[in-house]
């Protein structure tokens, strides 16, 4: 995974994720709509065979609300693990 600023603003960030696909940024995307600072968050894709997926982030600290993310994803798969050696 590499990651491109397109742009880089006070409230908006589009980032290039190059490497990845829906599967990663939808669970990116997804998480972000917890975050309470979020104006908007989505990607899109322009041709799924030739194209990097586009993460579009709009927030009060776009920043912020990335990390944020990316630590509670971290929990959630930490829980996840967790439970499921318990599990198993």
């Amino acid at each position: 995974m590499e990651i491109k600023f397109l742009e880089k603003s006070k409230e908006k960030w589009e980032i290039k994720i190059i490497g990845e696909s829906h599967t990663f940024c939808n669970v990116i995307r997804k998480e972000l709509w917890n975050d309470k600072d979020l104006k908007q968050a989505g990607y899109f894709i322009k041709h799924s065979l030739t194209e990097d997926p586009i993460l579009v982030i709009e927030s009060k600290n776009p920043e912020k609300s990335i990390k944020n993310t990316i630590q509670s994803l971290k929990k959630q798969n930490k829980d996840f693990l967790t439970k499921f050696n318990k599990a198993i």
